[in-house]
């Protein structure tokens, strides 16, 4: 059986070791595509900032760790999937053959519709090719721009505060974090960053992007009619699912692959693991692309077990969860934070001390739960909104005080064991 895994992220490399668990026999092929060992694109902060060489954003340590599992890591890309034949073309010219087959090839950056975003000096900051050139430019004292103030943008954000760059951050949206904060969360960690020194323009636009003739070899202008003179400028605007190469494949794809509860692809022998494929969420049951590492690890495990065992192994869907650290701030939020209709909310809010949690309830069960500055709460959160256990009276006890998640989780918990020994 030779199983071959294309993206060589978290998703394929725990599948590739999973595979080598369950079959001590395949072959097992792990197609990268950057020329570099398999690496985490969440440890390239840590590189920006210094903290890191580039082999500490490896994946695995050891040299010879995948040589030693018996798994082939093969730095070629691929050009086209036909699934008929079980084959893959690659951008070599060559072709390679498979028994099963698992798509694992994460994301990509979205490229935003401003002129002059593919002049030198602007870049992403998503592969180890696009940090060396970052830290090339970003200085101390160099006047950065970053367009974005996403989850990954605010993880860039921290590495180029902790580089003591001139930064100036440029979100469209009217807060930061958008897809994980609602207003009053996403505008408190806005005004964190400006205490720190960091200039935040939210409900702002990048419009154009030019040479410079000053000292500065970039102009950014905005959509407020002003403009900043730039050493350097990183997007950070989104990414989507890795994709085009499925073009002609019969590989169904939406907003990413889309992959039954076993990982499985709409063509036989293919599965999906990562941010690439809509898998399951288990808050809401729905099937979207959740960019989380979290979530592209248990795809991946998930994915092994079915291509090596069969379909016996089903995806429940992971809990959406987010937790981001934002110039030592931190931020969280699971599940549905945003809420369901007809559902209610507790929140407490302490702006002078950036303190705050927001829970979301349907009927007496926690559906979602966010904070900032406040970790204390975080196992609990999770637990109540995986378990979805019903909170009965605690529930008025969380609407008059949401910091009370600790007790309304052992709560639950003594009550479960009571009914179970029952």
């Amino acid at each position: 059986m030779q199983h071959v895994i294309i993206g060589a992220g978290p998703a394929g490399v725990v599948a590739a070791e999973h595979l080598r668990k369950l079959d001590a026999s395949c072959g097992i092929t792990l197609l990268g595509g950057e020329g570099k060992p398999p690496y985490s694109r969440m440890a390239i902060p840590y590189f920006l900032v210094g903290d890191i060489a580039e082999d500490g954003t490896y994946l695995r340590k050891t040299a010879n760790h995948f040589a030693d599992l018996n798994i082939d890591v093969v730095q070629k890309r691929v050009d086209s999937i036909n699934t008929a034949s079980k084959a893959l073309s690659l951008a070599d010219g060559s072709s390679m053959q498979y028994d099963r087959l698992l798509i694992a090839t994460g994301a990509e950056p979205v490229k935003p519709p401003v002129d002059g975003v593919d002049l030198d000096g602007v870049y992403n900051c998503w592969t180890l090719a696009d940090a060396h050139k970052i830290v090339e430019r970003a200085a101390p004292g160099s006047t950065v721009v970053l367009m974005g103030a996403g989850f990954i943008g605010c993880i860039i954000l921290e590495a180029l505060a902790a580089r003591n760059v001139d930064l100036t951050v440029v979100e469209m949206e009217n807060r930061m974090v958008s897809r994980m904060t609602n207003e009053t969360m996403g505008t408190m960690i806005k005004n964190w960053c400006i205490n720190k020194g960091i200039n935040v323009l939210t409900s702002t636009r990048v419009s154009e992007i030019q040479e410079n003739s000053g000292a500065k070899p970039l102009k950014v202008q905005l959509n407020s009619g002003a403009h900043i003179d730039a050493d350097l400028v990183i997007s950070a605007t989104g990414v989507r699912s890795n994709t085009s190469f499925l073009e002609g494949s019969g590989i169904e794809v939406r907003d990413g692959i889309v992959v039954d509860d076993c990982q499985q692809t709409t063509a036989a022998d293919v599965y999906a693991a990562g941010d690439v494929a809509q898998g399951r969420d288990y808050s809401t049951g729905e099937y979207y692309v959740q960019a989380i590492q979290p979530t592209a690890v248990e795809h991946g495990r998930i994915a092994a077990q079915n291509m090596v065992n069969g379909h016996g192994t089903a995806h429940r869907g992971t809990v959406n969860m987010n937790v981001l650290d934002t110039v030592g701030l931190i931020s969280t939020s699971f599940g549905m934070w945003m809420g369901v209709p007809g559902g209610d909310e507790a929140e407490q809010v302490d702006q002078n001390k950036f303190r705050y949690i927001n829970l979301q309830f349907k009927d007496d069960v926690l559906v979602g739960a966010s904070s900032l500055g406040m970790t204390q709460h975080v196992g609990a959160m999770r637990g109540l909104i995986q378990t979805a256990r019903p909170l009965g009276e605690w529930k008025g006890h969380l609407m008059k005080d949401p910091t009370r998640l600790m007790d309304a989780y052992l709560a639950s918990a003594q009550q479960q064991s009571t009914d179970l020994s029952a």
